[in-house]
């Protein structure tokens, strides 16, 4: 049986764990490169810690074109009053630092997919360093852990706070429990049609409460998806007993993602029509957009007909598509 890689991480924090009070700090990580021989790495964190209590592990950025994570969270480091916490607020709200400096899904170092990278390596690629820190360091300190997405440039989405369907009911029951506090307007059964390597996976993996959102897209953000993302995150540190205060719920709307019959995929390069919007209710069978042929003219469009019944959860974003590109995602009504 081979041994555990127990090469300690490369990276050095500059913030105590576990002091009181409010610390601003990062997570150093060297990188040496041609335009600075002994460089580092600079990835922001924030800790909040006010005595004895549970732990809340919040991170956005861990795709660096998704911006109501760190949004939220940068303004969150800079406003919570420790006096209003119980336990401990880790904020990191760029992840992915590198891919959030180049407004990029994935950093632009190594190419990592910071969300296809778990556990990590701590002799790895940069991205492989960051998620082997997660996995080892900040992971088995928390009790739950909210990590923030949106469709970034490719996809935009129904706004959605979500959890997965789990093989333990417990921790399943208490990811939805934080799901409903968050109050979106929308709120999500999930089924990842790919976990391999996911943050997700690996704090789920360790019996944390895993929850996360999507919240829009098309590489910006929008007036009120930041106002959900901001107003969710409190309404988590709340129901957690980590910050005072009662939870401030909104009407939501409950979805579930049953099977990969949800996802559909163009099939052919073109230019994409979205025959419906976001939200609207979509039968079995029907033409959910056309994928039109751009190299000549007179090409009728590939029609991607639903697979079932439900409404438009999310869409493929930019104009053009290639084959293989996810074109809608549709979801049940609950």
């Amino acid at each position: 049986m081979p041994m555990p890689n127990l090469r300690p991480s490369p990276i050095t924090p500059t913030v105590d764990f576990d002091a009181d009070g409010v610390q601003h700090g990062f997570l150093r990580l060297p990188y040496s490169r041609d335009d600075s021989a002994w460089g580092s790495v600079m990835i922001p964190v924030c800790v909040i810690r006010n005595g004895e209590g549970p732990t809340a592990l919040l991170t956005g950025g861990n795709h660096g074109d998704e911006y109501e994570g760190p949004l939220a969270l940068y303004d969150l480091a800079r406003t919570l009053d420790p006096n209003d916490v119980t336990g401990t607020v880790i904020i990191v709200p760029a992840m992915n630092y590198p891919a959030f400096r180049a407004g990029t899904r994935t950093s632009p170092i190594d190419n990592g997919n910071m969300n296809r990278s778990f556990p990590g390596r701590p002799d790895g690629t940069v991205t492989e360093k960051i998620a082997d820190y997660f996995q080892r360091h900040l992971l088995p300190r928390a009790d739950i852990v909210l990590d923030f997405h949106s469709g970034g440039k490719t996809l935009d989405f129904l706004p959605f706070c979500a959890a997965h369907v789990l093989p333990d009911k417990e921790q399943e029951r208490k990811a939805f429990a934080a799901v409903a506090a968050f109050s979106a307007p929308y709120s999500m059964r999930m089924i990842e049609i790919d976990t391999v390597g996911m943050y997700d996976t690996a704090a789920e993996e360790m019996g944390k409460v895993f929850v996360t959102t999507e919240l829009g897209g098309g590489g910006t953000s929008r007036a009120e998806t930041v106002r959900v993302a901001r107003r969710g995150t409190l309404n988590v540190l709340r129901h957690a007993g980590i910050v005072a205060g009662a939870v401030e719920t909104q009407p939501t709307r409950w979805l579930d993602m049953p099977s990969g019959d949800c996802f559909s995929f163009a099939e052919d390069d073109g230019l994409i029509e979205t025959m419906i919007d976001l939200g609207e209710s979509v039968e079995a069978g029907q033409v959910v957009a056309r994928i039109h042929p751009v190299g000549h003219t007179g090409g009728a469009p590939q029609e991607i007909h639903a697979k079932m019944s439900g409404v438009l959860a999310a869409r493929h974003f930019p104009g053009l598509v290639k084959a293989g590109d996810c074109a809608a995602v549709l979801a049940v009504v609950e």
